[in-house]
């Protein structure tokens, strides 16, 4: 299966994309990603990338598109795609329709991960990690047994993003709404879309994600 996985920074995309990978062997096509990956490989693709990034301009869609092309031919029949952060627009989108076509393949599934924006606040300014063995802490929802003792390693130490701040976040969010916006109802159109909350429990999520593809 071809899928395009959406939802804002902090809603769990990259652990449910991580997991349809180990689970069913898909693979997860981040423009981000594959754009550094290209630029420190030399492909033809990336150095036009290098060229455009050095003179301080925005990548185009058609080095995009080219990226998703070159990956999609290395990929097997049997291999699903996840699409992460691609495509953002109508433009891209319509390229999208191209690019699958020429490999055999087709777009079965846009799944959003919805999330309360207050609520995803709290999830993301309240988290912090132990600054030695990176284990994972939250300030209401999972603190250290023994305050200011780190559970795993016993570490005194911890340490939070810097971004991980309302303004941040919330300005995250706004981008997130501005860039997803012109390409929902394209697939809703097509009956492609469907919305998972994503403020639930991990697994939950993931059943419900296994559900969706399972019953297409």
């Amino acid at each position: 299966m071809n899928i395009i996985l959406l939802g804002p920074p902090g809603a769990g995309k990259g652990t449910q994309a991580e997991r349809l990978v180990q689970s069913r062997g898909m693979v997860q096509l981040s423009t981000g990603e594959m754009l550094r990956a290209a630029v420190k490989a030399g492909t033809p693709v990336g150095l036009k990338a290098k060229a455009v990034m050095d003179a301080g301009e925005l990548v185009s869609d058609e080095i995009v598109s080219a990226l998703i092309d070159d990956k999609l031919a290395t990929m097997s029949d049997d291999q699903g795609a996840i699409f992460d952060g691609y495509p953002r627009t109508a433009a891209q989108a319509e390229s999208l329709d191209a690019i699958l076509s020429n490999h055999g393949r087709e777009l079965d599934r846009v799944i959003e991960l919805e999330v309360d924006e207050d609520a995803l606040v709290e999830r993301i300014v309240g988290r912090f990690s132990c600054a030695n063995c990176g284990a994972n802490y939250h300030d209401k929802f999972h603190r250290p047994k023994v305050d200011g003792t780190c559970d795993v390693c016993g570490h005194h130490e911890f340490k939070r993003r810097p971004d991980d701040n309302e303004e941040t976040v919330r300005t995250r969010m706004a981008e997130y709404r501005a860039k997803t916006a012109p390409i929902i109802p394209i697939y809703e159109a097509r009956g492609l879309v469907t919305r998972i909350d994503g403020m639930g429990d991990m697994d939950a999520v993931s059943a419900a994600i296994a559900e969706t593809l399972d019953g297409k």
